[in-house]
């Protein structure tokens, strides 16, 4: 693994290998080594009208270098002095509190330019080692050119044209015009993409993003929204059910004109299925908020007391044997505490005999 100064070693030598004819493919291959897909440049210094700061992303970067070069720069390469390294987890920062970006000019004459400034950059803690983050406060600047030029120039015109600056801050014309252009197309690449991807109008496309951005600020994730929780609808026991133990039968019936049919089978037969236990489950709010913690299946267990199987069930069984004959004869039901009514008919018998009795004593 190398040292963050020596990546930057790298990168001047890659710049020195810069020709006139270096298009769009060399300089996006230039910074597909030296910097991370989400790597951001950001250039701060202060003008005749106040501060400024200009932040970049990735895909501009490449635009960014070659800006340089077009505005009759024929070399570039940093020099780093005295700079410090830490590392974290992930990232290795690189803080250099003197650092030069050194330029020469050809145009309108050979001019060396020298811009100081801070320099921090933050690598990727691996193999690779590119640049995550690049910033550069630029703090003073100053052009040197040859002293045997002055000389050569009779006209004081010219030598008063020769002491005005060709660059504002260690920028040329050309690379302060892309990145005030970049302050109004960094923003609008959302736009651009959104009307590629879904082939929308811009104005529609700058709607749906502003609304977004509306939603990011008002609720900010990781932060409990502000809205009331949901009301949860609970399915309410119809009349039929509240009518008596026999209701319960009445769920094989079709239902009424008024009453919805249940979407299960026809034959269910729920005293032999269900248990006395009923599970109501609350339906999930889908409309009027996003989807959440608070937007869970809602189960509740309710008790419910007239549903009784076990009595049920025997009270229908001894309906169903009442009357059989086999509990009037013989000895089926002796030992059954339910079968009361054999046990009377059996004990009539002897008041018919004591009734004949009597006739047969007054006879005598």
């Amino acid at each position: 693994m190398g040292q963050p100064d020596y990546r930057i070693y790298e990168l001047n030598k890659r710049l020195q290998h810069r020709t006139e004819d270096s298009d769009n493919l060399w300089w996006d291959t230039f910074t597909t080594e030296f910097f991370e897909d989400d790597a951001q440049l950001t250039l701060t210094f202060c003008l005749e009208d106040g501060p400024k700061r200009y932040t970049i992303g990735r895909t501009l970067i490449p635009r960014y270098f070659r800006s340089i070069f077009e505005g009759g720069v024929s070399d570039l390469h940093y020099v780093l002095k005295y700079p410090k390294e830490s590392f974290h987890n992930t990232t290795i920062t690189l803080d250099c509190d003197h650092a030069l970006m050194v330029t020469q000019h050809g145009k309108p004459m050979f001019t060396n330019v020298i811009t100081e400034g801070r320099l921090i950059l933050e690598f990727t803690f691996d193999d690779l080692m590119r640049i995550r983050s690049w910033h550069f406060a630029i703090r003073q600047h100053r052009e040197l050119i040859p002293r045997s030029v002055i000389g050569m120039q009779q006209d004081p015109t010219m030598v008063e044209q020769l002491s005005k600056n060709i660059t504002r801050m260690g920028l040329t014309t050309c690379t302060l015009n892309f990145m005030r252009l970049c302050v109004i197309l960094e923003p609008m690449q959302e736009l651009m993409s959104r009307h590629k991807a879904y082939g929308l109008q811009p104005r529609d496309c700058l709607k749906t993003t502003l609304f977004q951005k509306w939603q990011r600020m008002v609720a900010p994730p990781g932060k409990e929204s502000s809205r009331p929780p949901s009301k949860r609808r609970k399915r309410k026991a119809s009349a039929g059910n509240n009518s008596g133990p026999g209701a319960l039968n009445n769920r094989d019936a079709p239902p009424s004109g008024k009453q919805k049919r249940s979407p299960g089978p026809q034959a269910f037969n729920l005293g032999s299925t269900v248990p006395g236990d009923v599970m109501v489950v609350g339906e999930p709010t889908l409309m009027g908020g996003e989807f959440g913690d608070e937007d869970e299946r809602l189960i509740t267990r309710l008790e419910n007391s007239q549903f009784e199987p076990t009595n049920n069930e025997d009270g229908s069984g001894a309906d169903k044997f009442h009357n059989s004959p086999a509990l009037q004869q013989g000895g089926w039901g002796g030992g059954d505490k339910n079968n009361s009514q054999p046990s009377s008919s059996a004990t009539a018998t002897p008041t018919t005999n004591t009734t004949l009795t009597e006739a047969e004593i007054k006879q005598e």
